[in-house]
């Protein structure tokens, strides 16, 4: 009721009004009428949310998304709102979001926020909105962020999600697997050190280019064979005969590219070579990198700024100096550089995310325990693809064990 009741005059003292048209100023000198006033975006509409409210604007001739976007802040302390934030949806269309309150000081993930294949919601937004995890979209990604800033909740957010789909998860945990390996039942692949890491791999490559003949196989060139039918990746083959996708995390890249020794360098080099390999042609194959690390710089040896450039997707949570900002945003969003730098210690969690488009937004991912994911991991172990390629990696865990819960205290006491 209040941005309602104040529409027309905010917009006015914030500068969002054109004047009348000449049309409407003739007919008013023709009729003998008041001057009429000037015009304000009209409100398309109006929809109320958990966390503040979504206006629709009509913009008038004359002006832009730009401007509304430069009177956000104006727009914020005239309706009282904790953060007004829009976007441009079409020609001539804004949206703009208000949010009541500070939606990243307490997560709640709305309820509405539901999966779909390759694509899970794994934080919410400054502006109350969900943020997305699309692997059709963006197929790697590459997460920053100092000890104890929230990498390894983020990390968890995406296993919770994606272990209720068809999808193969990889993992290479160098912290002897602490991380990663209580996860074990919903993994096709574990690798705990970088000897493993490189013959796991390696494994991929080769099963990327596996997959590579199969959609060479069935891509049925032909003048007979109608332009749709044509594959050109795993989501172009039919349903029966299509691989399953693999999610490859990687928790501290710096593990996997340090060496001391000149066999270790050897090792290093084959390392980010297949990391290259991956993300430069994993994408049709439905292979995904989901790289973590606290740094990422080019004092990592030769092919790594190579890698970070394939990394499309790019999170950033607190760091401890701007050139680690910079490792994440410098080339795509530099206006990022100075939110992620900003972020304080007392915050874990909070997080800035950008991609190539140069867009970017503060999120946080709500906390998820390691026992929340293990459970959840259990419940759909039965998920976990067998890959033959995969197969020498695959953690051997034991059966789960079916615990009875006695009916009463007296049956409790027969047992």
């Amino acid at each position: 009721m209040r941005v309602l009741v104040r529409y027309v005059s905010v917009m006015d003292a914030c500068g969002l009004t054109v004047p009348p048209s000449r049309w409407r100023l003739a007919l008013a000198r023709i009729t003998n009428r008041p001057v009429p006033e000037s015009r304000v975006p009209r409100i398309l509409r109006v929809r109320p949310t958990r966390t503040g409210l979504v206006l629709r604007l009509k913009l008038r001739p004359g002006q832009d998304a730009f401007d509304v976007s430069a009177a956000s802040d104006r727009l914020r302390h005239s309706f009282g709102m904790y953060g007004v934030t829009s976007r441009e949806l079409r020609s001539g269309v804004v949206e703009v979001r208000m949010t009541g309150y500070d939606v990243l000081k307490r997560v709640q993930m709305p309820a509405t926020a539901a999966p779909r294949p390759m694509r899970v919601p794994v934080a919410l937004r400054e502006d109350g909105s969900v943020h997305y995890r699309d692997y059709r979209a963006v197929p790697h990604g590459l997460t920053l962020g100092a000890t104890e800033s929230g990498k390894s909740v983020y990390q968890r957010n995406l296993v919770v999600g994606l272990a209720a789909q068809d999808v193969a998860l990889v993992g290479i945990d160098c912290k002897q697997g602490v991380e990663l390996f209580p996860l074990a039942r919903r993994f096709s692949a574990l690798a705990d050190n970088p000897d493993t890491a490189l013959e796991l791999l390696e494994a991929l490559v080769t099963h990327m280019e596996d997959v590579y003949q199969l959609i060479r196989a069935q891509q049925r060139i032909s003048v007979n064979v109608p332009d749709a039918q044509i594959a050109a990746d795993i989501w172009d083959l039919p349903a029966d005969m299509r691989p399953v996708p693999v999610v490859v995390l990687v928790d501290e890249v710096a593990e996997l590219a340090l060496f001391a020794t000149k066999d270790q360098e050897k090792r290093r080099d084959r390392i980010v070579t297949a990391l290259v390999r991956l993300a430069q042609l994993g994408r049709a194959s439905g292979i995904h990198l989901e790289i973590c690390g606290q740094r990422f710089g080019s004092e990592l040896g030769k092919g790594i700024t190579m890698l970070r450039a394939q990394l499309t997707g790019r999170t950033a949570h607190r760091v401890n100096d701007e050139s680690s900002a910079n490792m994440a945003f410098g080339d795509i969003a530099p206006d990022a550089v100075l939110a992620a730098i900003q972020i304080p210690t007392e915050t874990p969690g909070i997080a800035v995310t950008g991609d190539s488009s140069g867009g970017w937004a503060r999120i946080r991912a709500p906390h998820t325990s390691l026992r929340q994911v293990v459970n959840i991991c259990n419940k759909h172990a039965d998920r976990t693809p067998d890959l033959p390629a995969l197969e020498p990696f695959r953690p051997v865990v034991a059966p789960l064990s079916s615990a009875r819960v006695p009916l009463s205290k007296t049956a409790s006491a027969t047992a």
